[in-house]
């Protein structure tokens, strides 16, 4: 049988075997000319590169090494940085955030958690938004029963905290509320495993029942994060005493996250607006969590990158900013031009802009969830 082509694990016509002879020979030939022992010969044989591509790889290999360089430098500048200077970390997490403060020759204090209560109230009001997640890929869909398994084993973790939520600590005034959401929650379940099928009209009817109860949740739970939050910042303000000048602090945030991002807004309070974007950073992450690490050496980036702008440009925040945006912004006005485009740009800010890490430009529409309509 002759074969036309050649695949791997395939058998190969006989001059194709020939040439992977001969070029196996070949190597090995070179390898024993080259005085290496026999046992290199499976893995020896020539190389090759052209002149240009090897001064490519060269200059390529510039700025893989430099981030090598910078990591070792990072660490003293970040050793140089925590010497001189507060650092608070405020971090995201399921527990209402996680407050971290460093000082000058001391150990790391870690502020207290946000009340359980904050908790709580999440876990409620995410249960039942969690229902629609479970059943709207199976909306008017009698046919497919995948659904029921899932939603009943979520009922009975839904009854469980029906039944011992009087038990938990809980403001008296909330517990109403929240007892109601997880009965109506267990209702909805049991209505859509009796008929076997998921409505729009049922889903509908449900989210319109629960959207008032998970609005009280959700502004409780902000009060108690905030007030929280706000007088461990103002303890650590009154301990640092004239330090709070010289402090620095970071929030992250995913994109999420970003607007109205709580614990940086919480930082703004004490900071005030000059230290935005200065002394007060908000770090967009691709997580809801990172670690102060993490948190520590993006900081430390920042300020470092600082002053090699100022070094090589003359300007202090000069590397806060896509380095190369001022010129992409005319090259794109230029191939706009080209184009016959308009060209559709954000306007030019100063380096060193004060401005809120967010989206700050008014106009119409509802801004927060007192605002929509009931």
């Amino acid at each position: 049988m002759r074969h036309t082509s050649v695949t791997f694990g395939a058998w190969r016509p006989r001059a194709a075997i020939a040439v992977a002879l001969t070029a196996t020979l070949a190597g090995t030939t070179a390898a024993r000319a080259a005085g290496l022992p026999s046992y290199m010969d499976p893995i020896s044989g020539p190389t090759a590169s052209t002149p240009a591509q090897t001064a490519t790889d060269n200059v390529l290999a510039l700025d893989n090494a430099m981030f090598d360089l910078y990591d070792n430098a990072g660490r003293i500048f970040r050793k140089n940085i925590l010497a001189q200077h507060p650092v608070i970390l405020a971090l995201f997490s399921g527990a209402g955030g996680r407050f971290i403060l460093y000082r000058p020759g001391m150990p790391p204090l870690e502020a207290p958690q946000v009340s359980i209560v904050y908790q709580l109230l999440k876990s409620i009001g995410h249960s039942t938004m969690a229902l629609a997640e479970i059943v709207t890929p199976y909306l008017e869909n009698p046919n497919d029963q995948d659904w029921q398994a899932p939603l009943l084993a979520y009922r009975s973790r839904m009854q469980s905290a029906l039944d011992g939520l009087d038990k938990v600590a809980m403001p008296k005034d909330w517990l109403a509320t929240n007892q109601a959401i997880l009965k109506n929650n267990i209702a909805f379940m049991d209505s859509c495993a009796s008929k076997g099928v998921v409505t729009v009209t049922d889903l509908q009817a449900f989210a319109k029942q629960q959207a008032p109860l998970l609005k009280e949740d959700i502004a409780w739970a902000a009060e108690t994060q905030v007030n929280h939050w706000m007088g461990v910042v103002a303890d650590w303000k009154k301990m640092l005493g004239s330090a709070w000048d010289k402090t620095y602090a970071a929030s992250n945030t995913i994109y999420v996250a970003r607007q109205n991002n709580i614990l940086f807004s919480v930082l703004a309070q004490f900071f005030g607006p000059n230290a935005i974007n200065s002394r007060l950073v908000l770090i967009e992450t691709i997580s809801f969590t990172t670690t102060p690490q993490d948190m520590l050496e993006a900081l430390t980036r920042i300020i470092a990158d600082r002053s090699v702008g100022a070094l090589f440009f003359g300007n202090y925040y000069l590397m806060d900013y896509e380095l190369m945006g001022g010129n992409a912004r005319v090259a794109i006005e230029t191939e706009d031009k080209r184009l016959g485009m308009t060209p559709f740009l954000p306007p030019a800010v100063p380096f060193g802009s004060h401005q809120w890490p967010t989206l700050i430009t008014p106009g119409p529409g509802p801004t927060s969830l007192a605002n929509l309509p009931q």
